[in-house]
């Protein structure tokens, strides 16, 4: 992250548009007409990030899924993991009359106060991914990060038969994802595998970090048994050309293969399952994340509200400390459903 000292520009110039969003669907009014006569309120959408794979998969679907529903956006902005970026682009939101936001904060506990000034304001923020450790949400869209970790955990554990040595790449802790992951992993392994060593790593989601600190551990630890990467769009290419440099990468099933479980679903993901690189990930579902946050959005925007409990999309809705949070489904991927048609990472461009 940028020092927190950072300038915040809460001007038009600080939205950083991407190209092919500006499309039919971004009108750019406080409301459109429509054909039944009534308006259609305006929507502001920020993209969390450039550099991952899963996030640049959101962003195809944020943008069919605009045009397929009929949305009033505003120009869609991408924050590049920057609070201080995202804080300018929500300050634009509000400057061109969005009626609802959504947003996919990256810190979680940095972007508070900008919550705060939204809800004064009466506009609802629907957060994907992220919960947001304070400020009001209207509804956050994400699947239950706890279980991602207890996943990745018992796949490996069982892989390494209960014993040996597991290097988890952990994601920012100052993110409820990094930290539900982590937390998750750790627990599950000390209660079911205590013969295991976990090697935590904090990355700050960063891949060159990531492969940096595997390197030094790979040395430091030959008889390395399991990795598990908390996220596979930032963390699946400099893993797999760190083992292939270093003769590490064995298909799975032969002597000396690392056992390695992912978090994200993305295509590559899938493919390194297909050749026997990897052995599983946890597939997030991008394509979920996108229609319903979308759906929230539109929702929030018409003043419509929610309850706890089941919902007709076979997830759950609960309620948190600062609003609601619907927990979208995020089946375990292996090699004996990696070509299932129902995941998304298999109806997405690679």
């Amino acid at each position: 992250m940028k020092p927190r000292s950072s300038r915040i520009a809460a001007t038009a110039a600080s939205v950083v548009v991407l190209a092919g969003f500006a499309t039919a669907c971004n009108r750019g009014s406080d409301s459109e007409s429509s054909p039944s006569g009534g308006t259609k309120p305006a929507i502001g959408i920020d993209l969390p990030r450039a550099d991952s794979d899963f996030w640049n998969s959101y962003g195809q679907y944020i943008k069919q899924d605009a045009s397929s529903q009929g949305l009033n956006t505003l120009p869609v902005s991408n924050s590049q993991n920057d609070v201080t970026k995202l804080v300018a682009n929500v300050q634009v939101f509000q400057n061109t009359g969005a009626k609802a936001v959504v947003m996919a904060p990256q810190d979680t506990g940095a972007i508070a106060s900008t919550l705060e000034q939204l809800s004064a304001k009466k506009i609802p923020v629907v957060s994907v991914d992220t919960r947001p450790d304070k400020g009001n949400v209207y509804m956050v869209v994400r699947a239950d990060n706890k279980a991602y970790g207890t996943k990745a955990c018992e796949f490996l554990g069982q892989k390494l038969g209960g014993k040996g040595k597991v290097a988890e790449l952990q994601g920012a802790l100052s993110s409820i994802n990094g930290r539900d992951r982590s937390e998750a992993f750790a627990d599950c392994m000390k209660q079911k595998f205590p013969g295991i060593q976990v090697i935590e790593l904090a990355t700050d989601w960063k891949g060159d970090v990531a492969s940096a600190k595997l390197q030094s551990t790979l040395a430091a630890n030959p008889d390395l048994g399991g990795i598990y990467m908390q996220a596979g769009g930032v963390f699946l290419q400099p893993t797999l050309a760190l083992l292939q440099q270093k003769g590490l990468l064995k298909p799975a099933g032969e002597p000396g293969h690392i056992a390695i479980v992912s978090n994200d679903g993305i295509p590559q993901e899938f493919d390194a399952i297909r050749k026997g690189d990897i052995d599983a990930t946890v597939s997030q579902p991008a394509d979920l994340y996108a229609k319903y946050a979308l759906y929230y959005a539109k929702a929030g925007a018409e003043g419509k509200t929610f309850q706890v409990g089941p919902t007709d999309h076979q997830s759950t809705i609960i309620q948190l400390p600062n609003g609601l949070e619907d927990q979208l489904p995020a089946p375990l991927v292996t090699k004996e459903n990696v070509d299932d048609k129902a995941l998304w990472g298999n109806n997405v461009g690679k």
